[in-house]
């Protein structure tokens, strides 16, 4: 139970991301019932009743919406052999619950982000918003707010994160260096509510979420978490102070989904994010919100409904030919041939066409992409375009990269770049792990 409510807990502070279909989903889909448990856990961002003391502590000093600023739905299979959590972002343009309209009100359901229907209606009318969207019948909800989730990583000892670079984010406070670091219930809030680190946006913060709940889930269960059931019990009744679930969900619900939680091997356990096909749909009086992928989310929740893996389903997450890892619509580039500028351009790279002053004799061999350090995940990018291109790094280079034709031909893929499959498709608990983490179980 232990490792189950900490993952649902966690699950539910974190500041969470938004998602959204290739339209608002309109519509029930046919699927009312399903194989498995499924667990709504949401958590909600509201400063009612908090301190200004609490608030400076908690760096949450702005105004509260009073709605679900993290939304993950947890599926326990039917042999309780596999779990799936997926990230549903607060965005996601969803049609509400008929019960969000006022019973008077004319025409059809209300449209509008997910995370505003626990506005209107609470945790009941999340719970059937969700249902309404995804066609999934939720069995369980757990809920809690900014000092429930920091409560309850300090109940647990802490949570690790991991990072190759310094991550700082003034809006939710958080200020770490490069490295492995054990935070405390405060820093790992800052942590999962950062939005403007790295790539910018919910994707990014949702997959840094699954991944300290992933290596929370690992490190109690290699602590002995659920040793056995009184031990797992009592931590039941200790996390649920800081929890609040709904009126199906009793302790003996959180220790039987626990326990299966709590044996599971990391090759067990997925996480992902709801695929989006639009980033930034706008819609007046809403503002800015995330459109689902109509066909991949589709595949996704009948996967759920039907009791599958999503992990190595391609209609969930289709693997493009020359996948990139990054955006080459953020990286210049200066070749210099025309053929291959051209040729680039293609692919979205953003290149200027440097022939006229091309050596006169070329280097020998393949291709060579030169650019400053730190940029080796662009560079891996540009070099997907360029198969056997030779990368050097050099100090105070600019930050363009700087192509130079060898005397070999230089063919040019053609790469794609999916934020879905970039920062929200389906993974396995091990692809997760912090460098050099055990193995979970």
């Amino acid at each position: 139970m232990r490792r189950l409510t900490v993952a649902l807990t966690l699950l539910a502070t974190l500041a969470g991301g938004a998602l959204a279909g290739s339209q608002a989903i309109s519509a029930e889909r046919e699927t009312p019932g399903g194989r498995g448990t499924n667990i709504l856990v949401v958590g909600i961002d509201s400063r009612a009743g908090l301190s200004a003391a609490e608030k400076l502590r908690l760096h949450v000093g702005g105004k509260g919406c009073n709605c679900t600023d993290v939304m993950m739905l947890v599926h326990l299979s039917e042999n309780a052999r596999r779990a799936s959590i997926v990230s549903i972002p607060r965005d996601s343009y969803v049609q509400y619950a008929d019960a969000a309209a006022p019973p008077a009100a004319p025409g059809p359901a209300r449209l509008g982000k997910i995370n505003g229907a626990f506005a209107i209606g609470a945790g009941p009318l999340s719970v059937r918003t969700v249902e309404k969207a995804t066609g999934l019948h939720i069995d369980h909800y757990l809920e809690t707010g900014f000092t429930g989730f920091e409560q309850t990583v300090d109940h647990l000892g802490g949570a690790t994160v991991c990072t190759a670079k310094p991550l700082t984010d003034d809006g939710s406070g958080l200020d770490i260096s490069a490295g492995v670091h054990r935070l405390d219930g405060n820093g790992a809030l800052r942590y999962a509510r950062a939005r403007h680190i790295n790539r910018p946006g919910d994707l990014g913060r949702v997959r840094r979420q699954q991944r300290m709940v992933n290596e929370l889930l690992a490190r109690l269960t290699s602590e002995g978490a659920l040793a056995g059931p009184i031990s797992a019990a009592r931590t039941a009744r200790t996390l649920l102070k800081t929890v609040r679930t709904d009126e199906r969900t009793g302790l003996d619900d959180l220790i039987r989904i626990g326990w299966a939680l709590g044996h599971l091997r990391p090759d067990r356990i997925e996480f992902a994010t709801v695929p989006i096909r639009v980033f930034d749909h706008r819609v007046p009086g809403v503002g800015s919100t995330l459109l689902w992928d109509e066909a991949r989310s589709a595949a996704l929740w009948d996967a759920l409904a039907a009791d599958r893996p999503l992990k190595g389903d391609p209609r969930i997450q289709p693997v493009p030919e020359t996948p990139a890892e990054t955006n080459p619509g953020g990286i210049a580039v200066r070749v210099d041939d025309t053929a291959v500028a051209a040729a680039l351009r293609r692919s979205g790279f953003v290149v200027t066409d440097t022939s006229q002053s091309a050596p006169p004799v070329r280097p020998a061999g393949p291709p060579v992409i030169t650019h400053a350090p730190g940029r080796e995940a662009d560079a891996a990018t540009l070099a997907a375009a360029l198969p056997g291109a030779r990368l050097r790094a050099v100090a105070n280079h600019d930050k363009s990269f700087d192509v130079a034709i060898g005397t070999r031909p230089a063919p040019v893929k053609t790469v794609t770049y999916d934020r879905n499959r970039a920062e929200g498709a389906p993974v396995t608990a091990d692809a997760l792990r912090c460098p050099g983490a055990g193995a979970n179980g």
